[in-house]
């Protein structure tokens, strides 16, 4: 049950919800805070995820193979989890190539149930997707090719089943994917791959007392699954060795639901260099960063000899009086960072990184507009032999984003990085001013995207657009459209009929 069913089910406004202090649910509302700041022993050291290797293909082309795959990880002293992995028991390797180059993927299913992998914030043909389109049955294998065309970014890869995405993401299936290109390279930002450029993939995740993953949605919460203890690339507690005075973070909200409020624990200030879709025009100096599900964020931070600091997440400004059931409340450790006592100095921030995202003011084919309520966009749930709507190849659009009921969601598109042009009609904050994939939706307001679609036309074969909050896009906040070449037309889905 979502929060409205519970609330509505007991006769609970959101004032008596919270005025039942001295009931059951009242109880659960006064414990369900979760703080674990200075409670962690940080006695693991982080874990790097390792780069995943390739050979070279017949025609050049880079090739990766990669095995979905069932498992066991021990995460604590004890008894070890059933997980799924990718070339291991839980999470994925790196995998890493260069803007121009030509990659193809041998992609197999070692589960017992279909699954599949989908490349998230990466521009290619929808066919080479990964999404509800492209399952793997059990036992067979995926070999999707593309040529790298876009920006150097931190993206990453997780399944797209539709109906199970927050399950199969939840088991463990998810890694990054790094595009590099001579751009960033010519910057002296810090590079070294898990020594001053370190992946951290930051999910929640609730055990059972027989250390097992078990997805337990609040009592009338609206996300989802919450979990309570934090893990970085699998890791709990987990410590880092600082031997560089200047360390760049590549943070992913792996979650399927949890909001992070990241920060250190004495509130140093941070450079934040890059976004979903690579660079930012120029660093933004802040003490705190939101990251939803979904969403990346490059940081680097500097660090003195000898010092030890955490990284955290505080307590969010959304979600309403009953955000705490949802974890808004909650403040946790994630990480020590532990500084050498002398740190190398090679790195820098520079004053100007790249080229700021260019649609506004550029003539507009077609203005849409999408409202979130309910698990559904636009008052329809995803249907997967409905297309919603085609867009033209070469052309800009502009979409109006709201969401409308209360709740925290927010807005993934694929194949494109997008410029958030507004935000109810005023500036985007610092961090929308980069290209984005995936957006933040804070109730009530309005967020005016600019997309422009290149190449790639097929007029079957649709892109998703939807919540990344796992439940909600499972239980319908998806759609679907598709990019139309000269004279084509939107079709129907390979293997379905038109929807009425």
């Amino acid at each position: 049950m979502r929060r409205r069913t519970v609330l509505k089910a007991f006769g609970w406004g959101v004032g008596g919800a919270v005025a039942l202090g001295g009931g059951g649910f009242g109880a659960y509302y006064l414990s369900v805070k979760r703080d674990t700041v200075g409670k962690l022993a940080f006695d693991t050291a982080l874990s790097i995820p390792a780069l995943a290797r390739s050979t070279s293909g017949a025609s050049g082309a880079r090739v990766f193979t990669l095995g979905i795959q069932p498992g066991e990880t021990l995460f604590k002293d004890g008894k070890a989890t059933r997980t799924w992995g990718v070339n291991g028991t839980y999470l994925g390797p790196t995998i890493r190539a260069r803007r121009g180059e030509r990659v193809e993927f041998a992609v197999h299913n070692g589960l017992d149930e279909a699954t599949s992998l989908h490349w998230h914030g990466m521009h290619l043909p929808a066919v080479m997707d990964g999404g509800p389109h492209q399952t793997i049955a059990a036992g067979d294998t995926w070999a999707p090719r593309w040529t790298i065309d876009q920006a150097a970014a931190t993206l990453w890869y997780h399944p797209h089943v539709h109906g199970a995405t927050a399950d199969h993401m939840y088991r463990g299936v998810a890694g990054l994917f790094l595009v590099d290109d001579e751009r960033v390279e010519a910057l002296n930002l810090p590079s070294e791959y898990g020594v001053d450029d370190v992946p951290m993939i930051v999910q929640d995740r609730a055990f059972d007392g027989d250390q097992q993953f078990v997805q337990r949605e609040p009592l009338a919460g609206s996300l989802g699954v919450i979990g309570d203890e934090i893990l970085v690339n699998g890791t709990i507690g987990p410590y880092f060795d600082v031997t560089t005075r200047l360390v760049r973070l590549r943070m992913l909200n792996g979650s399927n639901a949890r909001l992070y409020h990241f920060g250190f624990s004495d509130d140093r200030r941070f450079s934040l260099v890059a976004t979903d879709g690579g660079l930012l025009a120029a660093p933004w100096e802040t003490d705190r960063l939101y990251l939803s599900p979904g969403e990346r964020a490059e940081i680097v931070v500097a660090f003195e000899p000898g010092e030890r600091v955490e990284l955290r997440s505080y307590p969010a400004a959304h979600g309403g009086v009953l955000g705490r059931l949802d974890g808004f409340d909650d403040r946790f450790d994630i990480c020590q960072f532990r500084a050498a006592g002398s740190l190398s100095a090679t790195a820098a921030v520079p004053a100007v990184l790249a080229a700021a995202p260019d649609l506004a003011g550029r003539t507009v084919a077609q203005e849409r507009s999408f409202v979130l309520a309910s698990n559904r966009i636009n008052g329809r749930s995803m249907a997967m032999d409905r297309i919603d709507f085609g867009v033209r190849e070469g052309t800009v659009e502009v979409w109006e984003v709201t969401n409308d009921n209360g709740y925290l969601h927010n807005f993934h598109i694929h194949d494109v990085q997008f410029q958030v042009l507004t935000v109810d009609g005023g500036t985007p904050e610092p961090p929308l001013r980069g290209w984005k994939d995936t957006v933040l939706l804070v109730q009530g307001k309005r967020y005016r995207l600019a997309l422009r679609f290149r190449g790639h036309t097929a007029p079957n074969t649709p892109y998703m657009y939807h919540c990344h909050l796992l439940a909600h896009e499972d239980d319908g906040m998806m759609g679907q459209f598709v990019v139309l070449g000269e004279g084509e037309q939107v079709g129907v889905p390979p293997g379905h009929h038109r929807h009425p």
